[in-house]
């Protein structure tokens, strides 16, 4: 009697075959597992959006993200890496999150988080809104040192608001609970894409005394992206060593991300934010990454969901680099 293929086979077979898991690694669930794999890389999701202002739907990113690939990352043609052969990369699933519990769901991605950075695995965890970057990165920060990780985060919006109509914990509001708590430093918190008529010249007027470094959109239409993010990288380790990256998929104009609770006309091209991840996971210890503000529902053709899948592929190959020389920057 003919048997039925095995999950090995599932794995080998096409992308829509097997388990949901980021580009169908290893799903792992416990703590004691990811003692036992060791791996380099774990993918988490963080699947809460109840921090958003406008359009919901980021709790349905880390799923959509995690399939929106056709084939399998055997071959990067700019990096010539297989990054999967180089580096162990596990899906360490999701942060339970449940809806409206906001205290309960942010202590759950802190913890989950911790987990791996604590281990030094890298996290990569894909949000959910962009509050989810506040416990995500508390969690690294406490993981390595307050004080030791710089962040480079593009975005179109700053997300420095002092709160959202009384809110302390919505998507606007991450970066200045970040720098107030001391867990990045201000100095150290590089942002680039901004643009667009938020956040209001007071913010600017905080975000300046706490001694943050932006990079409008205008900016890097003028002087190049490739000059700005070696400024942006310069300005971030200016002091600490290590750096958390954050991705808000609404970098990019709304042509190339229309899956996102906010977006900005006028942002960056795919390609322009792929080769800026790259370089940042070459030229820096990244020790973290998240990609937030994927909403499937206003998506067309997994169009956001394509590009935010690479912005971690990518970021996940230039880490299989850097493996692959020892190290080495």
């Amino acid at each position: 009697m003919p048997t039925t293929p095995n999950l090995d086979a599932q794995v080998d077979g096409p992308q829509y075959l097997g388990p949901a898991t980021f580009l169908k690694a290893r799903s792992l669930s416990e703590p004691e597992e990811l003692d036992q794999w060791r791996p380099d890389v774990a993918i988490i999701g963080a699947p809460w959006d109840d921090g958003t202002t406008y359009r919901p739907g980021a709790r349905f990113g880390p799923r959509a993200v995690r399939v929106a690939n056709y084939q399998p990352p055997s071959w990067h043609l700019d990096l010539e890496v297989a990054p999967f052969e180089v580096l162990k990369v596990v899906d360490y699933g999701d942060a339970v999150c449940y809806p409206g519990l906001t205290e309960q769901a942010h202590e759950a991605i802190r913890m989950r988080v911790a987990e791996v950075a604590s281990r030094n695995i890298v996290p990569m965890v894909i949000g959910g809104d962009h509050s989810i970057t506040y416990p995500s990165a508390t969690a690294v920060a406490d993981a390595y040192g307050r004080g030791k990780v710089g962040m480079v985060h593009f975005d179109a919006h700053a997300d420095t608001g002092r709160d959202s109509w009384g809110n302390l914990a919505s998507h606007a509001t991450p970066m200045r609970r970040l720098i107030e708590s001391g867990a990045i430093p201000g100095r150290n918190f590089v942002q680039i894409g901004l643009r667009g008529y938020w956040p209001e010249r007071e913010t600017f007027e905080w975000m300046r005394a706490k001694g943050m470094r932006w990079h409008l959109m205008g900016e890097l239409l003028d002087r190049g992206v490739d000059t700005v993010i070696d400024e942006a990288i310069t300005q971030a380790l200016d002091g600490p060593e290590l750096v958390y990256l954050s991705v808000d998929i609404d970098v990019l104009d709304p042509g190339f991300a229309p899956g996102t609770g906010t977006p900005e006309p006028g942002g960056m091209q795919p390609a322009d934010l792929l080769r800026a991840i790259r370089k940042i996971g070459l030229r820096t210890n990244l020790v973290a990454m998240d990609l937030v503000e994927v909403s499937p529902p206003y998506d067309h053709s997994e169009i956001t969901a394509q590009n935010a899948n690479r912005c971690i592929l990518d970021a996940i190959s230039a880490l299989a680099v850097k493996k692959s020389r020892g190290g080495k920057s």
